[in-house]
């Protein structure tokens, strides 16, 4: 068992962890260019997991971010639940895992997105920072869509073509789970 000073310093990583997030949804959505750059590592990368983003290093990451605000207009990101597991002694890395959804413009209409971020943390001499993070979606649709998304599996709408979703049908524990059931 891990002494309580340990247990401690655990807490306030966390903490800082949590933080972190929530500075990425609210500096996303104020458009502050610059404290997204701080919120990743020299060395970061920022992709989805269709393959469409791909950025590494502050410099590609923050171009990335451009590139996406000239389609997007205003939008809130949300974030529900967050899962952080450290690795090694947890003082200097860490993965997590992160639910949510948005509400947003793109290419002028209203819509939705619900979403994953898979994240690889690392701490700095600046504190706590995205080693890596991977967005992957349920669902971006057009609000008009919205309701009966969930039926079909082409629910990644927010390019000219319709893509599967990445989850959670390609997921191997979904799919084994369905074999079991009979259904896969």
């Amino acid at each position: 068992m891990i002494g309580l000073e340990a247990r401690v310093a655990r807490l306030e990583a966390e903490s800082q962890i949590r933080q972190l997030i929530a500075h990425y949804s609210f500096d996303i959505d104020d458009r502050k260019i610059e404290a997204v750059r701080s919120l990743f590592t020299e060395d970061g990368v920022l992709k989805s997991a269709d393959g469409v983003m791909y950025a590494k290093g502050r410099d590609a990451i923050i171009e990335q971010y451009h590139g996406r605000f000239d389609v997007l207009g205003p939008g809130h990101h949300f974030m529900h639940d967050v899962q952080i597991d450290f690795t090694g002694d947890g003082k200097s890395e860490a993965t997590g895992r992160v639910s949510g959804h948005a509400e947003l413009m793109r290419k002028g209409q209203m819509m939705v997105a619900g979403l994953r971020y898979a994240d690889r943390y690392r701490n700095t001499e600046q504190g706590w920072k995205f080693a890596e993070r991977e967005i992957s979606f349920l669902y971006y649709v057009p609000l008009s869509d919205y309701p009966d998304i969930l039926l079909k599996p082409d629910r990644n709408r927010a390019y000219d073509t319709p893509a599967l979703a990445d989850f959670p049908e390609h997921l191997p524990s979904w799919i084994a789970y369905e074999r079991s059931r009979g259904r896969a």
